[in-house]
Parts: C-alpha cells; structure tokens; sequence
C-alpha cells in the first residue's frame, strides 16, 4: 500500500508517493506541507508508452536516455548495466512526476529520478546540486571535483586520515545554494557508494578541481578557467534555455564569491596537506 512522505533537502521540501522507502531519505524527513516543490509519484509497474529520444549520456555502467512524449511531457529513461531500471515522466514545471519502476531497480531508479527533479526544480532557485565530495573543516564545507575516477573520494579518504578535525558531509552529490548573505553546502540523500546522508549544512570554503599527476601542485582559477572547471560537475537540463540560463546565473555568483583552485595531485597525504594548508588559509 502506498504512503506519502515529505523530505526538505537543502531547504526545499518534497513529496513521494511510493509503497517502499529506503533509510538514505530518513534524516530528511519532515512535516507535510501544502504545496512542495513537487511531487513523485512511483509505480512498480513498467511503462508502456512511447517517447522520442533527444540526448543520452552513460558513464560507469549507468545510462539515461532523454526525450519526450507526444504530449510534450520530459522522458528520462534509467539502465543499469545494460538492463533497464525505470522511466521517469515529468510534467512541463517538474512539480508532477510519475516513476514507473522494474522490479530490482527500486532503489536506483527513486535515487535517480529524485536527483533528476530536484536539479530540474531548483535550477531557478539559485541552488546546485554537484557530483562532487565534501570535506568539512573547522566549520567550512570543501568540495572536490573532477571527472569519474580522478580520485575525489580518494582525497576525501585522505583528509579524514590525515587532517584532525575533518569530517565527511557527501561523497557524490551534495547540494549549493547562493544566498544573499551568503553560500552554503548542504548534504544530501544521494552520496553515491559511500553511505553517508547527513542533513547539515555549513558554509561553502573553496571549490578544488582535481586531476592526477606525478607531482603536487595548486593554483587558483580565475574567470573562464573558473567557469570551466565548475560547470561539468554541476547537473542540469542544458539544452532547456531557460534552466540553463539560470544554471549559468547561479554559477556565475558561486565563482564571484567563492574560490576555485586546481590540485594537481599524487593520491597522498602530502596532496591533502598542501591542499588543507592552501585553501582554507585563503
């Protein structure tokens, strides 16, 4: 039988209507509100219709096919190694969705789908959700980014060994906001293959973009290499107009008031030192 529950995530709260849950979520759960920001609806069915293909990407195993329905309606369609795990139909503001679910794909497909409204909904409100890790030190949230298999858990994992006093917030996909006062980083549900789903907030330090080398070295980005480094990891519908301007507004603002640095790094405790040393006395 199905229930409804209510999550805030970095300050927006949404619904879900499903008839299995899953623990990642419980930190974020909250009271029932009137109107949240949308709603997902998941059936454990799998969908008939039809749509027509726009854009795919895939990476590690994982793929989403892209495109829409007759009557105009988003299509995001979910595999997993090969198979297919679900199909997410959005409606035209992204506040009324619908799951159809393969059965063993439950988890990744809810995972998926929740990741893909909550990017879409508030690209207009000056949030970003990242594919990135973050550390928090003496009170300050540090983001790592880089490509898949650079190594951003592995710097992470080096903090935490090497660093006193740092801790992990999100290993995959933590969420920004652009506030007047000021920019925060929020954990989420979705961290990924390391399990951790901590409903904190801290504000934002530095951004850090890795990539390997035989040596160590960091510098800081500025302007358009700051812009370069930043916009691969953020999510987003780009070849919507409208969210992609807003997207490039909110990036814009987040390299404006924050640092970009580019770490060059072995995966070593001396990369994590140089980093900690340089970022968070800047």
């Amino acid at each position: 039988m199905k229930r409804t529950e209510y999550y805030k995530v970095a300050e927006h709260v949404f619904s879900v209507s499903a008839e299995m849950f899953f623990e990642n979520y419980e930190p974020y759960l909250t009271e029932k509100v009137d109107k949240p920001l949308f709603s997902l609806e998941v059936f454990n069915e799998s969908f008939s219709g039809v749509f027509t293909h726009e854009i795919s990407q895939e990476e590690e195993g994982q793929a989403i096919i892209c495109g829409h329905t007759e009557e105009q309606k988003s299509v995001f369609e979910f595999w997993l190694d090969g198979k297919k795990a679900g199909v997410l139909i959005t409606s035209s503001d992204y506040k009324n969705n619908a799951l159809y679910v393969e059965n063993g794909f439950e988890k990744f497909s809810v995972d998926n789908a929740l990741m893909i409204i909550f990017a879409l909904s508030t690209a207009m409100k000056s949030t970003l959700l990242f594919h990135s890790s973050v550390i928090i030190y003496q009170g300050k949230g540090y983001m790592f980014l880089g490509k898949s298999g650079t190594g951003k858990s592995t710097h992470s994992r080096l903090w935490l060994q090497n660093i006193l006093g740092s801790r992990l917030l999100n290993d995959d996909n933590p969420v920004v906001r652009i506030f007047p006062e000021g920019i925060k980083v929020f954990g989420s549900p979705w961290s990924g293959k390391t399990e951790c789903y901590k409903n904190e907030e801290v504000p934002l330090g530095a951004i850090v973009l890795l990539s390997q080398a035989k040596y160590n070295k960091i510098s800081e980005l500025k302007g358009v290499m700051a812009y370069v480094a930043l916009v691969p990891s953020v999510s987003g519908k780009r070849w919507d107009k409208v969210l992609a301007d807003n997207l490039h507004a909110s990036e814009t603002a987040l390299i404006e008031k924050t640092k970009i640095w580019h770490l060059e790094c072995l995966p070593d405790k001396d990369a994590a030192i140089l980093c900690k040393n340089t970022i968070s006395c800047n």
